[in-house]
C-alpha cells in the first residue's frame, strides 16, 4: 500500500503524462482537420477545384526521399479528378500543367479520367506541357497557354540499350536459355535483330496512332492543315506555334484560364479555388519508402513506351 507522500510524488507524474497525451491529441486533430481542408465544401458560389500534373507522368505515385519531393503518379490524379467530379461544392476543374510528358499509360490514363468528368474543364500549360503532358490536357474542354509554354512533341518513343560492346571490353558474357525465339526481345546483352526492330515499331507506331486519333478527336475542326500534319514527327512547339495550328485554344495566363471556366458556368467573375490533392504520407513512412522504393523500369535497364 502506498504511503500519502508517494502518492504527491506520482500526481505530477500522472499530470505530465495526461498533458503529453492531449498535446498529441491535439497535434493529431490539427493534422486530420488541415490535411483535409481542402476536401471540406466551400460556401456561396462553389468553386473551382484545382488539379496540379508536375514533373514526368509515371502510372505509380513517386515517394518522398531526403532530397526531393515525390509526386502522385497518374492512378493518384484520376482518382483526384473523379473526387472533383463528385463533390457537389465543385463546379468546375482547373487542370495546371507542368510536365514534359512520360508513360503512355500513366497519361492516356489521366485522359481517360478528364473525358469522364461530366464537369467544365479547362488545361493551363505553365513552362513544359508537352507530349503526354499534351495528351492529358486535351482531356478538357478548353486550353490555355503562355506563349512560351514549350508543347508539342506529339509522338512515341521507346529506348532500347544496346550494352553488348561495353560487356565484351570487359569480359562479361551471359548465356539465355529460351522458350522461343523472341523471349529476349530488347535484351541489352546483343543488338537488336532486323526482326525484332520491327516488332518494336509496330508497337511505337500502333500507340502513336492512339494519340494521333485522341487529337484528332478532341481538337477536331480546330486544327489546322498542313500544320497539324507537320507537327506529328514529334516537334516541340511553343504556345502561339501550338495555336497557331489548332492545339491550344487561347494565349494567356491562369487567370485567363479561370476567367474562362467562370464563363462557361455563367459567371461573371472566377470563382474561389479549391486545390483537389492527395494527403501526404508521414516523414517517416517517407524517408523509408524512399530509401526502398523500387527504382522505374527504365532506370532498372528494362525498356517502356513513353510519351516524352
Amino acid at each position: 500500500m502506498k504511503t500519502p507522500a508517494e502518492k504527491k510524488n506520482g500526481l505530477p507524474l500522472a499530470w505530465m503524462g495526461a498533458g503529453l497525451l492531449g498535446i498529441l491529441l491535439l497535434a493529431g486533430l490539427l493534422y486530420v482537420f488541415f490535411s483535409s481542408a481542402s476536401s471540406l465544401p466551400s460556401l456561396g458560389r462553389g468553386c473551382i477545384g484545382v488539379i496540379d500534373i508536375k514533373g514526368e507522368i509515371t502510372a505509380d505515385d513517386t515517394p518522398d526521399t531526403l532530397f526531393s519531393q515525390g509526386q502522385a503518379g497518374s492512378s493518384t490524379i484520376a482518382k483526384l479528378i473523379q473526387r472533383a467530379d463528385e463533390r457537389p461544392d465543385v463546379r468546375g476543374i482547373l487542370v495546371v500543367i507542368d510536365s514534359p510528358g512520360g508513360s503512355s499509360l500513366g497519361s492516356r490514363e489521366i485522359y481517360s479520367a478528364l473525358r469522364a468528368s461530366d464537369k467544365p474543364k479547362v488545361s493551363y500549360l505553365r513552362e513544359l506541357a508537352a507530349s503526354g503532358g499534351y495528351y492529358s490536357a486535351i482531356g478538357t474542354d478548353y486550353i490555355v497557354s503562355e506563349p512560351d509554354t514549350l508543347t508539342g512533341s506529339i509522338g512515341v518513343r521507346m529506348t532500347i540499350t544496346d550494352l553488348s560492346g561495353l560487356f565484351s571490353k570487359l569480359g562479361y558474357n551471359e548465356t539465355t536459355i529460351k522458350s522461343g525465339e523472341l523471349k529476349d526481345i530488347g535484351t541489352p546483352d546483343r543488338p537488336m535483330t532486323d526482326a525484332e526492330r520491327q516488332i518494336f515499331e509496330g508497337i511505337v507506331n500502333e500507340t502513336f496512332g492512339e494519340f494521333k486519333d485522341a487529337v484528332v478527336a478532341r481538337r477536331g475542326s480546330k486544327l489546322a492543315h498542313p500544320g497539324f500534319e507537320q507537327a506529328l514527327d514529334g516537334r516541340v512547339l511553343t504556345g502561339r506555334q501550338a495555336q497557331a495550328i489548332g492545339l491550344v485554344d487561347e494565349i494567356g495566363t491562369q487567370k485567363m484560364a479561370e476567367q474562362r471556366l467562370a464563363s462557361m458556368l455563367n459567371e461573371s467573375k472566377p470563382l474561389p479555388l479549391c486545390p483537389i490533392s492527395s494527403s501526404r504520407p508521414g516523414l517517416f513512412s517517407s524517408l523509408f519508402s524512399g530509401l526502398l522504393a523500387t527504382p522505374p523500369l527504365e532506370q532498372a535497364g528494362g525498356w517502356h513506351l513513353s510519351y516524352q
